[in-house]
């Protein structure tokens, strides 16, 4: 199982954040970013966005209808392995 350990981030200078995207075996994916506008990010707290198979965010999944903010790296890592098992 892959866990917030396992992302990597790139900072995307544009958008003024630091953002990790991954994919699982199962199709479905992660978004996980922080920054001074995002969910937390002033908290230096995480948002999560979950990735449908086509790789852009879905709101359909039993995981969250929405972006998840204000979450901890040990809540990152619940919900990354929660989407791991869709």
């Amino acid at each position: 199982m892959k866990t917030f350990k396992d992302l990597e981030f790139k900072q995307d200078i544009q958008r003024g954040l630091n953002a990790a995207k991954v994919m699982f075996d199962n199709g479905y994916g992660a978004s996980v970013i922080i920054g001074p506008h995002t969910y937390g990010g002033e908290d230096g707290l995480y948002e999560l966005g979950v990735l449908g198979k086509d790789k852009k965010l879905t709101y359909d999944t039993p995981v969250t209808d929405d972006v998840e903010g204000y979450l901890s790296e040990t809540q990152v890592t619940d919900l990354l392995i929660k989407i791991q098992q869709l």
